[in-house]
């Protein structure tokens, strides 16, 4: 039994050295017109939302969902956030597509986390990504507004999706 523990160690050993080399010796594409292996996205996918999962404090949204405050949300994703995840005429973003990774077009293919996991990453952003912290340019109050847009794009209340549509005219 303790040959076959000690097997097992010495193999993820040796895998974990063969992954690092490979990495340190520049094998890893970085740049940031290719896209990501599958492995990669994989591994980068888990890791956020392993470290979200472990940082995040489950909050519950504070803002009181109504009308006036879903509008407010999605006039600040039109200011901050649209240039990247895509405007509301759902068209993907031209600007977001050329990051690494490609920035998700959140109206073409709306996020399924939690409030507080989306209101996580809103605010404290994603290292060697294209998605900054947004903590210290936007108050937590407009960061839970525009995560109440985000969570309920797909079910949103008439006179909101009354108010998109007329943005829509305006472009």
């Amino acid at each position: 039994m303790g040959r076959v523990v000690f097997g097992v160690i010495l193999a993820l050993v040796l895998l974990t050295l063969v992954a690092l080399s490979f990495s340190l010796l520049g094998l890893v594409n970085s740049d940031a017109d290719q896209f990501p292996s599958r492995a990669e996205r994989w591994l980068a996918s888990r890791a956020l939302d392993a470290s979200v999962e472990r940082r995040a404090s489950r909050d519950a949204n504070p803002v009181p969902i109504n009308d006036a405050a879903l509008i407010e949300g999605m006039k600040t994703y039109v200011t901050a956030c649209a240039e990247c995840h895509g405007n509301l005429d759902k068209k993907p973003s031209a600007f977001g597509a050329e990051l690494y990774p490609h920035a998700p077009q959140l109206l073409i293919r709306p996020m399924h986390d939690p409030e507080w996991h989306i209101f996580y990453v809103t605010k404290h952003g994603i290292r060697n990504t294209g998605m900054p912290a947004w903590k210290n340019l936007m108050s937590d109050t407009d960061i839970w507004k525009v995560t109440g847009f985000l969570s309920r794009i797909n079910k949103l209340p008439p006179a909101v999706q009354e108010e998109w549509n007329k943005s829509l005219q305006h472009h």
